[in-house]
């Protein structure tokens, strides 16, 4: 498990053995079920989730029915608001396959910045880099219709295609499954003619 985040990480920068071994030590490894929730709405948590191998989802529950809203897969990573503001979540995070994930508590962060300084240049790259891509699917999705959404899917997502189950694509997509069904079938007869 660690040596897939050591070689994440060696994408950002170099780690000496003190750095891996003192990683290690926190023990933050976690191997998930699926279906297990990791956050539930009107819950606190201190926790952050970065995902080495499976998938987790983020998703609301408004008026009875289940709104995902993001999917996290391999080598992303998930700060819930509830973390960095100590209040209750207004939604929920599930696993959606069995899943390896790294568990850490918000103030394992602030003891490793301090001991290893550039963790935190790494971090604030990599979360330049979320928000940026981020504000890019948010645009995208503001301006895009179903089909474009779906076919932005097929470019940028494909692996969720045959991961996340139908329903949960639709809702992600903000469409019914039924419409999501209906857009497929109309995508396959044009990709014949």
């Amino acid at each position: 498990m660690q040596d897939i985040l050591f070689d994440f990480i060696s994408k950002y920068i170099s780690l000496t053995e003190d750095e891996k071994h003192a990683i290690v030590s926190l023990d933050i490894f976690r191997l998930v079920k699926k279906g297990t929730i990791l956050l539930k709405e009107g819950q606190k948590s201190p926790y952050e989730y970065f995902v080495l191998k499976g998938c987790i989802r983020k998703y609301y529950i408004t008026d009875g029915e289940e709104k995902t809203t993001a999917f996290f897969t391999e080598m992303e990573g998930v700060t819930p608001h509830c973390a960095i503001h100590n209040t209750p979540s207004e939604y929920f995070i599930s696993c959606v396959e069995d899943t390896i994930l790294t568990v850490a508590h918000t103030d394992m962060g602030v003891e490793l910045f301090s001991k290893f300084p550039k963790f935190e240049i790494m971090c604030r790259v990599l979360s330049e880099e979320l928000l940026a891509r981020q504000q890019i699917d948010f645009d995208e999705f503001k301006t895009s219709s179903p089909e474009q959404r779906y076919l932005n899917l097929l470019q940028n997502r494909t692996d969720l295609i045959g991961r996340v189950p139908q329903h949960q694509l639709a809702s992600y997509l903000g469409i019914t499954p039924q419409s999501l069904s209906r857009l497929r079938a109309r995508i396959m007869e044009k990709s014949k003619a």
